[in-house]
């Protein structure tokens, strides 16, 4: 019975959990560059929000097709294509739509604070997938998680305030 569990737990990881957590990270950090660069060079909500929902929306039917013609997942056990796919464009699509929401708003501080602090969460529950569900000690998954994430809202800046 426990063998059996562990046999279901580790399907459910490389079919649901991996392609899920590959799109979570995609999404939230790929996304964080374009969006943040037009903030600050355009000083408009508007444009960023078109730019991050644009940025969302390519990232996640790429990151599906990706994933989805990768393997047919029978030699690796990952499940079948089409899930994979559509769980991991799904996963992509939302990490990057949900710090371009506050972008809805009018003020740019606003927008910017809200969005810091979406990505903040966003950050930390990658961290805690990857500490769950893939075994990793989670402070180290915090620094990993959140160097890639600066360096990319780095770029980012630099790229828009130039």
């Amino acid at each position: 019975m426990i063998e059996q569990q562990t046999t279901d737990d580790s399907h459910f990881v490389r079919r649901v959990i991996q392609p899920g957590l590959l799109g979570l990270m995609d999404g939230s950090v790929s996304t964080l560059a374009p969006l943040f660069a037009t903030a600050f060079a355009t000083h408009s909500t508007h444009v960023a929000f078109l730019i991050g929902a644009a940025a969302a929306t390519g990232a996640g039917i790429s990151m599906a097709f990706a994933e989805g013609l990768s393997d047919d997942g029978i030699l690796t056990g990952r499940g079948h294509p089409l899930a994979r796919g559509g769980i991991t464009g799904l996963m992509t699509f939302l990490g990057g739509i949900f710090h371009t929401l506050p972008f809805l708003l009018h003020n740019l501080d606003h927008a910017l604070y809200l969005a810091y602090l979406i990505v903040g969460v966003e950050l930390i529950s990658i961290a805690y997938i990857r500490y769950k569900y893939m075994k990793m000690n989670f402070f180290l998954s915090i620094i990993q998680v959140v160097v890639g994430g600066a360096l990319v809202f780095l770029a980012g800046f630099l790229i828009g305030s130039s």
